[in-house]
């Protein structure tokens, strides 16, 4: 639990989180950068943007669906 404790405690800035997510969505990291998001940013803070990011972007394909369609 004590492991649990020092990841929640991390604190990243919301810019680093998104920044990481958005690099993840595209699929191409350093290896640099990634070592220091592990060990700066909060897995919770990621987990929650992640989701987010992952709603927005169905969304996004949903609404040029809809206008392809011309719904």
């Amino acid at each position: 639990m004590d492991d649990l404790g020092q990841h929640v405690q991390r604190k990243g800035s919301f810019g680093q989180t998104l920044s990481a997510v958005l690099w993840s969505f595209f699929g191409v990291r350093r290896g640099a950068d990634h070592e220091r998001d592990m060990s700066s940013l909060n897995p919770v803070h990621v987990l929650v943007i992640g989701v987010l990011a992952a709603a927005v972007f169905v969304g996004v394909l949903i609404g040029i669906v809809q206008m392809v369609v011309g719904k």
